[in-house]
């Protein structure tokens, strides 16, 4: 798979991210800098990310390594060897941010703590996740995404409304949240180096960005003290998904105009004026009965024509814009790829390569850092250095 790891039209072209992670929250942060043009090179041990043994296989490469690592370099080495860890700290030498996800402890134990790390590149920005930071009762544990949902209150907030039983939410939003979060303190970090010349340390932590996430609108009525209101307050109305004539759809109607809109096109104009709905606090304080209102009310329409009127209306719903683009890739054929959320100068963002296979960047790293073919061969024979290609 061909590796086009420099995109001179996209803001972190030049970038060199040195990914030490691995699962899901870590990979995903990094590979958001490379939809953003950095070259991130992505560090794994002889055995491999977990992630490439999970999700659908097809020629060596599984679905879930694939959408958490696209666009990255990948070098296979065993850093338990001296030569290894020598060959990995001469990257940090050239890299801008690392990145880790190991617990903590366990980063400065296999010799690339920050202290070693800043030694020899002192303005790099280092950044570690964790679940629940370096220090306190549980930050030695494992984690996983339900772990932090339930410690968050997030299993809480979507417990079932009639029987109280707490409800995890069916994707791993607490890693992917956390990604999203990770990458965006990585682009602060740069533009702070930019300013003063300075790296950054940063330690994020699974539970402080989901409790950070949850607040706003979920735990925002803890917010005054001593006036505090129990959260699940605001998530006993009915969900926002209305059954039609002819199946589901969802749509919300937030101002004052989009409630005037939706009254409209459900030919309930009597609503508009009812003191109840009048206002955004009046919809909001009898949410269950509006809701209801609605349901009731679109339950009568065919799915298409109750959307249409909602649009002709200003009311917000679902639309198809061609989010997901197909991939023709030489070895593992088309692939269905998400396009990058930003655009950038009005330009539509494009997927050019896709996640590598297991040390496929090992012999062209190597060279970058000025190795010689002879020597790059006897690294490969004292398995130091592993590949596995295609179909393996």
């Amino acid at each position: 798979m061909s590796q086009n790891h420099s995109d001179h039209t996209l803001p972190l072209n030049g970038v060199r991210v040195l990914d030490l992670t691995t699962m899901v929250s870590g990979p995903i942060a990094t590979m958001l800098l490379a939809e953003q043009g950095a070259d991130v090179i992505k560090i794994e041990s002889p055995t491999g990310d977990y992630m490439r043994q999970v999700g659908t296989e097809h020629k060596g490469m599984t679905s879930s390594f694939l959408t958490c690592n696209r666009g990255k370099r990948s070098m296979c080495v065993d850093i338990k060897q001296p030569k290894g860890l020598e060959l990995v700290l001469e990257l940090a030498k050239n890299a801008d941010v690392l990145v880790q996800n190991f617990r903590p402890g366990v980063i400065e134990r296999m010799g690339l703590g920050e202290d070693a790390v800043r030694a020899l590149k002192p303005d790099i920005i280092y950044m570690s996740i964790s679940g629940f930071g370096k220090t306190g009762p549980q930050a030695h544990q494992r984690v996983y995404d339900p772990v932090i949902q339930a410690l968050s209150g997030l299993a809480d907030v979507q417990r079932d409304q009639l029987s109280g039983v707490p409800r995890m939410v069916r994707t791993i939003i607490c890693d992917k949240t956390t990604a999203l979060t990770a990458a965006h303190a990585i682009t602060t970090a740069l533009f702070h180096r930019e300013r003063t010349g300075e790296g950054q340390t940063m330690d994020l932590a699974m539970l402080d960005t989901m409790v950070s996430f949850l607040w706003p609108e979920t735990m925002g009525s803890l917010s005054f003290v001593g006036k505090e209101q129990d959260p699940a307050h605001s998530q006993k109305s009915p969900d926002l998904v209305f059954k039609t004539v002819d199946g589901y759809i969802t749509a919300g109607a937030n101002s004052n105009s989009e409630w005037e809109g939706m009254c409209n096109a459900l030919n309930r104009q009597d609503l508009i004026c009812d003191p109840r709905f009048k206002t955004a606090q009046a919809r909001s304080k009898n949410i269950s009965q509006r809701r209801q209102i609605m349901s009731d009310e679109i339950a009568t329409w065919m799915s298409k024509e109750i959307l249409e009127r909602f649009d002709s209306a200003g009311v917000a719903y679902i639309v198809d814009n061609n989010i997901i683009n197909v991939i023709d890739d030489e070895t593992l054929g088309e692939v269905r790829v998400p396009r990058p959320p930003v655009q950038y100068s009005g330009e539509l963002p494009r997927i050019t390569t896709l996640a590598p296979f297991q040390g496929a960047n090992n012999r062209e790293l190597m060279l970058e850092l000025g190795y010689k073919d002879s020597e790059i061969n006897q690294y490969v024979q004292d398995q130091i250095l592993h590949q596995r290609n295609a179909g393996n």
